[in-house]
């Protein structure tokens, strides 16, 4: 089977570069791994793309050798089964708040006896290897999205689950938990603070602390504080930030404000 190179990455001590593809675009997602990303997530939740446009994205993932993942739009095991039949190799859930939510989430990740996952890889098996069902217990990459107040009251709970491999936070939906409003790059000491509970937590139980960032700037810091996967924007501010400036630099005019936001 086609080893997950996040896995190395970790096991080394590295960090990793994710990029977002919220564009529904085989042909926006092949552009976007041109960035050489470690790898690269189709989201389902809050992007533009649903499975049947999920498909073409992460065939272009396997242009090259990003790693292919998705966040789903909801802890629902017949999406999260699809998507890991579709060949991701690795999977974020959003709003998991205990951990009953983080148990259901991670066994619809994993083949009996270890979860409930149904066998019927399809395209998994044309990408990672004709031993897919073997191996992919091990292989596959679970992240549970802390994000909300009942995770921030559950860390040890949620993060504690068997199988679960890494938590993603989600700053947006972390600052208006914590009464602060949404945002990309939090500065407020307070959400910076809760940040470094959850990193801290995740090394705790062994497991991978990453977030989503608003600037390649935001991303270093996170990975300064202990996270060891960063998200960099989506497609979709990338390609807004970079209009803006392209305009602006054109005309003589200031540049854009920073900040866009994470989609």
């Amino acid at each position: 089977m086609r080893a997950n190179k996040l896995r190395e990455i970790w096991k080394a001590g590295g960090t990793v570069v994710n990029g977002w593809c919220g564009i529904p675009s085989g042909a926006a997602a092949e552009a976007m791994v041109q960035g050489g990303w470690d790898s690269l997530t189709v989201d389902l939740q809050h992007g533009l793309v649903h499975y049947d446009t999920a498909l073409p994205i992460l065939q272009a993932i396997s242009t090259s050798d990003i790693v292919p993942l998705a966040r789903v739009p909801w802890n629902e095991p017949g999406i999260i089964m699809k998507l890991l039949d579709s060949g991701a190799y690795g999977i974020i859930c959003p709003m998991i708040n205990d951990r009953a939510e983080c148990e259901r989430f991670v066994q619809a990740c994993r083949y009996p006896p270890h979860g409930y996952r149904s066998f019927g890889p399809t395209r998994a098996n044309w990408y990672a290897g004709s031993d897919y069902a073997k191996h992919a217990n091990d292989t596959i990459v679970t992240f549970a999205m802390i994000e909300t107040a009942p995770a921030l009251d559950n860390l040890d709970a949620i993060m504690s689950t068997p199988g679960l491999d890494a938590i993603y936070v989600g700053p947006a939906d972390l600052g208006l938990a914590l009464g602060e409003g949404p945002v990309g790059d939090p500065t407020s000491e307070k959400t910076l603070a809760t940040m470094r509970k959850i990193c801290e937590t995740a090394k705790k139980h062994g497991i991978v602390p990453g977030t989503h960032t608003s600037s390649p700037e935001g991303a270093r810091r996170m990975f300064e504080m202990g996270f060891q996967f960063a998200t960099v924007l989506a497609d979709t501010a990338l390609l807004v930030n970079a209009a803006k400036a392209a305009v602006a630099a054109t005309k003589g005019t200031a540049g854009p404000a920073k900040g866009t936001g994470p989609y």
